[in-house]
């Protein structure tokens, strides 16, 4: 079918120009055209020459609101993706974190993109949990005359899988707002999926254009690099592995490994609290094992493939689901009638699925059952002012038995038992610019660390170091034994000795009767801690998302309330508020 002409052969351009023009304005949509029109009439006006008169005066841009709840940084990002090609599109979008969300502004939204994360069983993440609460609350505001479209990301291996979104998606709606776009449930590898529903979405919600309107087009942020992408690159490079060392005594029961990497062409540009994704290989052994169970041993392409591509360990009711459509297996679809199947999954992985229900698959059946092996982030101990064009890292090797099988982290194996000095890793630098030092290194600093949570107080302490910051530092460590487990002792008396480390409170949990954890130090040194929080220190908090985050909260909350004699509401009022001033970080897992 010919293409449509839309310029006149009296237009004044030449044949090459007016086919040029007829392939862009043909393609384009009533929204596009209208922006184009405003900006060639804001280009004549900025260069003084008369404008041409265009066929409507200017209209404004459709305003956007975009909010995210994240943990890892991914909705943060796909945010960021949304407002450039919003803006690309004739929309003024606005980004809001969760965590700075007043909701009382919504109602005035006109148009609202919600992308969230989902944290461990269901939760929201740390950073949007007031603002979520109070959504989720009586004294919501309504949203009639509101549009809405929302995304949200999770992880398939947890049984409650992407319950923010969803339960934002039915509360807009519950709260009188329309539907623009379904809303999208997203896994791991979400990239692809969130771009095409982001195009989608915005086409939804694109107010009706008449082919005379005009956008009117900000200038003032031309040339200000805005839309680009001032974030380090995060293509993943491959690196040499230069130091590996057991931070634990051999006596220990725990394995901590100490990762010095080093950057043929540099490191990145990364800063302290950022953090590292390493692409890993799955366990060899586990790999035949699952080949053998499929009756597939001896497909060496595909084991290839099951080494460094496809997550073969976790198991969700969608992994079934994908099993029972893919072999037709009637007890497995029994196990999903019956209801049973999440408490049947708690504790198993992909090759007690295939080893409880036989079945004769495919390499493709494989492929359709797995879903592709993600990275795991993890924080980052170093500074570069330091160390250079490394990167450190310190990871605990995770290992367990549940069902009478021995289970192993991915990850944290593939480095502690099969990489050595001298291998090769992938790796990728992922940014968290919520968790970073003040800007003011005159500023003091509490960091609470627990076991591995203590890698980005090692790279906060080597910049303040590096930077002489006047400010005072104050680290709570916690582990199971002082004699094994006090991950990277000697820096910190050194610390100490130099003045980079003002004070240390340890605590380590298996050295007494009872248990004693970095939360009771907290609430020992209350008062102190108090007051260094009243001068202006930042809190910082790196580990455990289930228990120790919150704990090391509530202890928080409980110092205000018997240092300064408040109510346990006008205490947590207080803590909130550092939170709300950025005064108080978290990097929990």
């Amino acid at each position: 079918m010919s293409r449509q002409n839309l310029l006149p052969r009296t237009a004044p351009f030449g044949d090459g120009e007016r086919a040029s023009l007829d392939a862009v304005l043909g393609a384009a949509s009533p929204t596009q055209r209208a922006w184009l029109a405003g900006f060639l009439a804001g280009l004549d006006a900025a260069g003084g020459q008369p404008a041409a008169v265009p066929a409507a005066p200017p209209k404004a841009a459709a305003p956007l609101t975009v909010i995210y709840a994240s943990e890892s940084g991914n909705s943060e990002a796909l945010a960021g993706n949304v407002a450039k090609l919003a803006r690309k599109q004739g929309f003024k979008p606005k980004v809001v974190d969760f965590a700075d969300l007043d909701i009382a502004t919504l109602p005035k939204a006109g148009k609202l993109i919600a992308i969230a994360a989902t944290w461990g069983e269901g939760e929201p993440p740390a950073r949007a949990v007031r603002a979520y609460g109070e959504l989720m609350g009586e004294g919501a505001p309504r949203l009639n005359g509101v549009e809405f479209a929302v995304l949200s990301l999770g992880d398939t291996s947890y049984a409650e899988f992407c319950a923010i979104g969803k339960a934002l998606d039915a509360r807009f709606e519950a709260l009188g707002a329309k539907r623009a776009a379904e809303r999208a449930d997203l896994d791991l590898d979400f990239e692809k999926p969130a771009a095409d529903w982001i195009k989608g979405a915005l086409k939804a919600l694109a107010p009706a254009e008449q082919s005379d309107n005009v956008v009117a087009v900000d200038f003032a942020r031309a040339g200000t690099g805005e839309d680009d992408d001032a974030e380090p690159s995060r293509e993943p490079v491959v690196v040499e592995v230069v130091e590996h060392v057991n931070l634990n005594s051999s006596r220990s029961d725990k394995e901590t490994i100490h990762l010095a990497l080093a950057f043929e062409d540099g490191a990145p540009a990364y800063e302290p609290g950022d953090s590292l994704e390493i692409f890993p290989e799955n366990d060899p052994q586990l790999v035949d094992e699952i080949l053998n169970a499929a009756g597939l041993s001896g497909d060496e392409a595909l084991r290839k493939a099951l080494l460094a591509e496809r997550d073969i360990t976790t198991l969700s009711a969608a992994t079934i689901e994908r099993f029972v459509k893919a072999t037709g297996h009637a007890d497995a679809q029994t196990l999903i009638d019956s209801g049973e199947a999440k408490a049947w999954i708690e504790g198993r992985h992909l090759i007690d699925l295939l080893e409880t229900y036989p079945a004769k698959l495919t390499a493709e059946h494989i492929g359709t059952i797995t879903r592709p092996l993600p990275p795991r982030a993890y924080s980052i101990a170093s500074s570069r002012k330091e160390v250079g064009d490394e990167v450190h890292l310190a990871i605990a090797a995770v290992r367990y038995e549940t069902h009478g099988r021995a289970r192993s982290g991915v990850a944290s194996v593939h480095v502690a038992d099969r990489i050595r000095d001298g291998a090769k890793l992938r790796v990728r630098l992922k940014p968290n610019r919520h968790f970073r030092l003040p800007q003011d290194p005159a500023t003091d600093i509490i960091m609470v660390g627990p076991g591995t949570g203590v890698a980005p107080f090692r790279a906060f302490v080597q910049e303040r170091r590096a930077v002489e910051a006047p400010g005072r530092s104050w680290l709570f460590f916690g582990d199971r034994h002082f004699t094994h487990d006090f991950l990277y002792q000697l820096e910190w008396q050194d610390a100490l000795e130099d003045g980079s480390l003002t004070k240390i409170d340890v605590a380590f949990s298996r050295d007494q009767p009872e248990k004693v954890y970095v939360q009771d130090r907290i609430t020992q040194h209350a008062q102190e801690l108090v007051s260094w929080l009243d001068g202006g220190a930042h809190l910082y908090v790196c580990g455990d998302a289930k228990a120790m985050a919150k704990d090391v909260r509530a202890a928080v909350v409980g110092a205000y309330q018997t240092t300064k004699g408040l109510s346990a509401t006008d205490a947590e009022a207080q803590v909130a508020a550092l939170e709300r001033s950025h005064r108080y970080q978290q990097d929990v897992y």
